[in-house]
């Protein structure tokens, strides 16, 4: 299942994303959006979970939660 993450801080890395997703399961795929001309965080990513209900877990874990001082938004990516 993908997943798409908002309201990243904009000193969140994909590592960061990666190790906080993969406390609920595996995770597959993670890309951190990126501005092309500056190289920064636009503030949101795509994690790609396997398992469907480790992915329902870790948006019912994490969805409205703060991470870096952010409270991010997770939810099935369309």
């Amino acid at each position: 299942m993908k997943l798409l993450v908002r309201n990243l801080a904009r000193t969140t890395t994909e590592h960061d994303i990666r190790k906080l997703f993969s406390e609920y399961g595996a995770v597959a795929e993670c890309t951190l959006v990126l501005d092309q001309e500056t190289g920064l965080s636009k503030g949101f990513a795509f994690v790609e979970m396997p398992d469907d209900s480790e992915a329902k877990s870790a948006i019912a874990a994490l969805n409205l939660t703060s991470v870096a001082k952010s409270k991010i938004r997770v939810k099935t990516a369309q």
